[in-house]
């Protein structure tokens, strides 16, 4: 084979692979926000530019597509009153086949009467299946990783209640729920993102005693971004 032959065929196997990688970089870093009406937003106004995944789309910037897929009222426990996995936004989420996935559960779950929060006399009682919870958890984490073997998967301890509303309870959440999240965490080798810790001893943020306020919701998304990114994430603009 001529010299030069053998040159232009290392130049274009050269170029190729330059090519497959810009192709690569200029791929955008998919990103799944999961979760209940804290992930979705409520009661923030102007959620679609204020919710907690809105905000961390912000910081991170357009090497990232963030999307939410948070719903309302929902739980990670298959048998609560209105569990995630039947949602269709659970569906829409895996097809999404996501680079890193966010998962925060943990208000809903929590339900249950007499739970010394407000409306506790009307609450459901999703608590009962607590001994479910770390196995519904681990399961949901198989979901997301068979949608994307290369996915990273973080959950989230729940941010804090004050004192909490509908049977949402912030010591069940604090005391019993959240080892069970590190366990869960542990047991499936996933990393945790503490928002509890983010947004304790900040009331005045929690309008409603459970969902924060767009100001809460930047603190969630600064604490996701710092996980996502490490400790140099990008600030954005809120």
């Amino acid at each position: 084979m001529k010299l030069s032959k053998i040159i232009h065929q290392i130049s274009l196997a050269g170029l190729l692979a330059l090519a497959s990688l810009a192709s690569t970089l200029a791929a955008p870093v998919r990103v799944a926000c999961v979760g209940d009406s804290i992930t979705w937003g409520y009661g923030i106004s102007s959620r679609q530019s204020n919710s907690y995944p809105a905000q961390l789309a912000d910081r991170l910037g357009t090497n990232w597509e963030v999307r939410n897929f948070g719903v309302n009222g929902t739980t990670l426990l298959d048998q609560g009153d209105r569990p995630y996995v039947k949602q269709a936004a659970y569906a829409r989420a895996l097809a999404f086949k996501p680079d890193v996935v966010v998962i925060d559960f943990g208000a809903n779950d929590s339900k249950h009467p007499g739970a010394g929060s407000l409306e506790a006399d009307k609450a459901v009682n999703n608590w009962q299946y607590k001994t479910n919870f770390v196995h519904d958890y681990e399961e949901m984490i198989a979901a997301f990783r068979q949608a994307n073997p290369q996915a990273r998967i973080f959950i989230c301890l729940p941010t804090p209640d004050y004192p909490g509303r509908w049977g949402i309870n912030d010591k069940t959440i604090r005391v019993e729920m959240i080892p069970m999240i590190r366990q869960a965490a542990k047991e499936s080798k996933v990393a945790v993102i503490d928002l509890y810790t983010a947004l304790s001893g900040r009331k005045e943020l929690f309008p409603d005693t459970v969902h924060p306020n767009a100001t809460g919701a930047g603190l969630m998304a600064a604490a996701v971004a710092r996980a996502l990114t490490g400790p140099a994430a990008p600030a954005g603009a809120k």
